[in-house]
């Protein structure tokens, strides 16, 4: 006799988590809801994430991930300047905070106690972002230099999604002088 056939899997939870997560805000994230999202009773859930803190760990994780291969995938030329590279990289960030505004809010937010992705993915998300710092403002200011950027892209696109930029105006052209601003003021202070 073979074991019966799985009827979910975690990557398949994670996923419902996260089209929840875009559709409904975090609250709607719950182990109920995710098992009737895959077509599963909410104790199979339990086969693949032991509780709500481990499905919103392992949510943070993937989109961590998926962040880090977006970010990965523009910063592949280091032979072009450090600002033309900062700017891809802003971009690239305002792009995925476009497609998953709520999974790009949640990168920030406090999940709760011990919820959040593992370093190593977080360090793959990050590495694009410091590489291009160490090459605009030297390696002794790149960590607070990509803190800025951080800030900065994460608090426009946190502003943008919620509709917040409602005087009209370009905001593309906003976003634009903002990057070209921090790179010129970065290399300004790192020098």
């Amino acid at each position: 006799m073979s074991p019966a056939r799985a009827r979910t899997s975690r990557a398949a939870i994670v996923a419902a988590a996260r089209d929840l997560l875009e559709a409904d805000g975090l609250e709607a994230v719950t182990m109920a809801t995710v098992a009737a999202r895959v077509g599963v009773k909410p104790p199979s859930l339990y086969k693949h994430v032991r509780d709500r803190a481990a499905l919103l760990a392992a949510l943070a994780t993937d989109t961590t991930e998926e962040l880090g291969r977006v970010l990965a995938q523009v910063d592949d030329s280091p032979a072009e300047p450090p600002e033309i590279r900062l700017r891809a990289l802003a971009g690239a960030f305002r792009d995925f905070a476009r497609r998953s505004p709520r999974a790009s809010a949640m990168l920030f937010a406090d999940l709760g106690p011990g919820v959040h992705a593992p370093v190593e993915a977080a360090g793959l998300a990050v590495r694009p972002v410091i590489e291009v710092t160490t090459a605009l403002v030297g390696p002794t200011a790149a960590l607070p230099a990509a803190r800025v950027l951080t800030a900065f892209a994460y608090g426009f696109t946190s502003m943008e999604s919620a509709g917040a930029f409602r005087l009209g105006g370009d905001v593309d052209e906003a976003f634009r002088l903002g990057i070209s601003t921090l790179a010129e003021g970065l290399r300004a202070a790192g020098h």
